[in-house]
């Protein structure tokens, strides 16, 4: 593999990593915005505060890292990307920000009413982020951003790619977080909360898999380059996300619930590595090719030998963390 390859492959784990733990963080908006009024969603918000709570400023950790490493190593269209698809991108670093911020102002609200609308904020921002964030992607796979860049704001992403890219991202985060989040019930031994996020979650499931399919005929006409990869170079991972997906749902109807997390983690994983092997070699859909992106060799080694650095450092101690919000002493503190 070339260096240029090497790079890339390196930036795109980060987008499958945060793809998978960011998603599940994101998805516990819609069980949040869901869960009902003060009284009756208390226990649902209490869990999605006790599962998320230690985790989700970690998972950002990824999407710095995406940024940063596509910024170093491609540093053309990163500046092409941003200036093109300014505003979803704005959009959805507001709903970070606001997200971030009314999840922790919640918990030290002085009413019920400002408890309210912090979590009115922390649920809307938890939908609306991904949907930017899929809608850029949906932009990038269907070649609308010029390797130039000052590419139509807003032509470049109100498109049907974009729509549906974003709806699949808001759908697919929500799965994830309810496998999660049911996963974590069961483990609690709490019988009702659990199934009612079975039932919700075996909805959404459902939604968006059909969602996903649908999505294929608009994809044919309107990234037919991106499509033609889907259905060659990427037919294999989209096929083996299909069937992780479906045994998932069986897994929850059957109250598997610790598989059907892994389950819906193959699924999601292997769609998003279905997307990126689908827009293999370009970097820019119909633009550029990350081998014309790269910037210089010194560049791209120096940056490799970082990578692996933090990978020491970091990963280890996220991995304990996410390990320690799984075990039995924190499920019962």
């Amino acid at each position: 593999m070339s260096l240029e390859l090497t790079v890339a492959a390196a930036l795109f784990a980060g987008v499958v990593i945060y793809a998978i733990f960011g998603g599940a963080d994101f998805g516990s908006g819609f069980f949040d915005a869901t869960a009902g009024g003060s009284a009756r969603g208390a226990e649902t918000r209490t869990l999605i505060d006790h599962s998320i709570g230690p985790v989700w400023e970690a998972n950002h950790v990824w999407l710095i890292y995406v940024l940063v490493t596509w910024w170093t190593a491609f540093p053309m269209t990163f500046a092409a990307t941003m200036s093109t698809l300014a505003v979803p991108l704005l959009l959805a670093l507001l709903g970070i920000v606001l997200r971030g911020a009314s999840f922790a102002f919640r918990k030290y609200a002085a009413t019920l009413a400002r408890a309210r609308f912090f979590g009115v904020v922390f649920a809307a921002s938890s939908v609306i982020t991904p949907f930017f964030l899929g809608a850029a992607a949906g932009a990038i796979v269907s070649g609308r951003v010029p390797a130039e860049g000052a590419g139509d704001l807003w032509g470049s992403w109100l498109t049907p790619t974009s729509i549906l890219g974003g709806l699949i991202a808001v759908g697919t985060c929500a799965f994830l977080a309810g496998c999660f989040l049911t996963a974590d019930a069961a483990r609690g031994s709490h019988d009702s909360l659990t199934a009612g996020l079975r039932v919700r979650t075996l909805g959404v499931g459902i939604v968006t898999g059909l969602l996903v399919f649908e999505t294929l005929v608009p994809l044919k006409a309107d990234a037919p380059t991106f499509f033609d990869g889907l259905a060659s170079r990427g037919l294999v991972l989209m096929i083996g996300s299909a069937i992780a997906g479906a045994a998932t749902l069986v897994l929850l109807w059957r109250r598997r619930y610790a598989a059907a997390r892994v389950g819906a983690v193959l699924a999601v994983g292997a769609v998003v590595l279905g997307w990126g092997v689908g827009q293999y070699p370009w970097l820019l859909v119909d633009e550029v090719t990350i081998v014309d992106a790269a910037g210089a060799p010194a560049t791209l080694q120096a940056l490799l030998i970082a990578v692996g650095i933090a990978a020491v450092l970091v990963v280890p101690a996220l991995g304990y963390l996410y390990v320690l919000t799984q075990s039995e002493r924190w499920t019962h503190d």
